[in-house]
C-alpha cells in the first residue's frame, strides 16, 4: 500500500492525498460508510457504488467473527467475495465492542474472554487471533487490537490500559510479519493511538506507534464521551507526531463539523455510523443544516429531498414523501434517508478535498461550519 500526499492547505495542516491499494485509489480525506456484518445497514452495495461512491467501507472482526463466522468467510474467499464488493475495505479489530460488552468480558496480558451478545457463548480475543481472523476476513486494511477505555477514566487507569494496547501491538506486528494475506492482495496493519485525554500518555502513544513505521496510523479512544474541544486537542497532540507521510485514521467520528473540524487538523480517514443510524431516526444533514424529516413541518413541502445530490433518490422524492415513510415506519423511508446522509458525508469530504487542492481550504471551512450544525 502507498500513500501519495499531493499537498497541505497553506493556512492549517488539512491534507489532500491518495492511498493505493489493491482494491482500487481511496482520494483522501475520505468518509468510510460502516458496513459492520458485512451490509451497510439499509444500504444496498450498487447504491454504494453509485449513488453514495463510496470509495472503501467498514467491516467488524467481532461481529463478523461471531456471525457469518471464520469458516463461511474463509469458504467464501474472503469478505470481499462474500458481500460482492470489489472496491477496499477496512476491518477494525472488535476492541471497541469488546469495551462495550464491559459486564461480559474479562480482560487480561494473554487478551479478552468474552461472551457473545448472541448467545451468551464464550470466546477469547488475543492479539494473535485478532490477527488471524483478519487475514481471514481479508479487509485492505487491519486493526491492530486495543483496549478503549472511557473517556471519563482517570490517568492510572489510562496509563495501565495504554501499556497493556501497547504490548498488544507488538503482539499483533509479530503475528502480521510472520503470516501472509490468504487472498492474493495486500493487507496493511495500522496500530492504534490511545492514552484517553491526556496529551502526554497520547505523546507517548504516538511515538510508539509511529516507531513502528507501518503503513498508516489510527487515532482510537476519541468520541466516548469526553468535550469535543478536548478531542481536537488530543488530535493535534498525535498528528503533531505521527508520520507525515503516512495516513491518519480518525476512528468513529462523527458530526459533519467533526469530519471538518478534524481534516483541520491533519485527519485523512474517517468512519461513523452517525449517517445511516441517524437516518433511519429521522434526522438529514445537509449543508444548510439538519433536518428533523418527521416534524410537521415536512408534511406538504413538495420539494425534492436534494436536487443536486448525485443520489436519484434525493431527486426524484420529496420532503413530504420521505417524512410519510419514516412516520409510516416504512422500510424505504430508512433507505433514502441513508442513502442521502451517507451521500451528503462523501460529499462533504470531496468538497474539502477540492479545496484543500485549491489553497483555499480554511475559508471555505468557515463559511460552511455555522450553518451544517444548525437546525433547519
Amino acid at each position: 500500500m502507498q500513500f501519495d500526499l499531493l499537498t497541505t492547505d497553506p493556512h492549517s495542516s488539512a491534507r489532500a492525498g491518495v492511498l493505493h491499494t489493491d482494491h482500487g485509489d481511496i482520494p483522501t480525506p475520505i468518509f468510510m460508510p460502516v458496513g459492520t456484518v458485512g451490509s451497510v445497514k439499509a444500504v444496498h452495495q450498487s447504491e454504494l457504488r453509485n449513488s453514495v461512491n463510496a470509495k472503501i467501507i467498514l467491516g467488524n472482526t467481532y461481529h463478523l467473527y461471531l456471525r457469518p463466522g471464520l469458516d463461511i468467510l474463509r469458504q467464501a474467499g474472503g469478505l470481499h467475495k462474500f458481500i460482492g464488493w470489489e472496491r477496499p475495505m477496512l476491518t477494525d479489530s472488535g476492541g471497541f465492542q469488546v469495551f462495550s460488552l464491559a459486564a461480559n468480558r474479562k480482560l487480561t496480558e494473554e487478551g479478552c474472554t468474552f461472551r457473545s451478545h448472541i448467545d451468551g457463548s464464550k470466546h477469547v480475543f488475543t492479539p494473535e487471533r485478532v490477527m488471524d481472523i483478519e487475514r481471514i476476513i481479508g479487509a485492505d486494511i487491519m486493526m491492530a487490537l486495543d483496549e478503549c477505555p472511557p473517556g471519563t477514566s482517570d490517568f492510572q487507569y489510562a496509563k495501565k490500559s495504554l501499556g497493556l494496547t501497547h504490548r498488544w501491538l507488538e503482539r499483533c506486528i509479530a503475528r502480521f510479519d510472520s503470516t501472509e494475506p490468504l487472498y492474493g492482495h495486500h493487507q496493511s496493519l495500522f496500530p492504534i493511538v490511545q492514552g484517553c485525554t491526556f496529551p502526554e500518555l497520547r505523546r507517548q502513544s504516538a511515538e510508539f506507534c509511529a516507531s513502528k513505521d507501518r503503513e498508516g496510523y489510527a487515532i482510537g479512544g476519541l468520541a466516548v464521551g469526553e468535550p469535543t474541544d478536548i478531542m481536537y486537542s488530543m488530535i493535534e497532540v498525535v498528528n503533531a507526531i505521527l508520520p507525515q507521510h503516512k495516513p491518519r485514521y480518525l476512528m468513529g467520528v462523527g458530526t459533519p463539523a467533526n469530519l471538518l473540524e478534524a481534516i483541520e487538523r491533519g485527519v485523512d480517514m474517517f468512519d461513523c455510523v452517525m449517517p445511516t443510524r441517524n437516518g433511519r431516526n429521522g434526522l438529514l444533514f445537509t449543508l444548510h443544516g439538519t433536518i428533523n424529516i418527521k416534524n410537521k413541518k415536512w408534511e406538504t413541502c413538495f420539494e425534492p429531498i436534494d436536487p443536486d445530490s448525485p443520489a436519484e433518490s434525493d431527486r426524484v422524492y420529496t420532503l413530504a414523501y420521505l417524512h410519510h415513510l419514516i412516520k409510516a415506519e416504512e422500510l424505504l423511508g430508512l433507505q433514502i434517508a441513508s442513502i442521502h446522509n451517507l451521500t451528503f458525508y462523501l460529499q462533504l469530504v470531496t468538497m474539502a478535498r477540492e479545496h484543500i487542492l485549491k489553497g483555499d481550504f480554511s475559508q471555505w471551512k468557515a463559511s460552511v461550519i455555522t450553518d451544517i450544525m444548525r437546525r433547519i
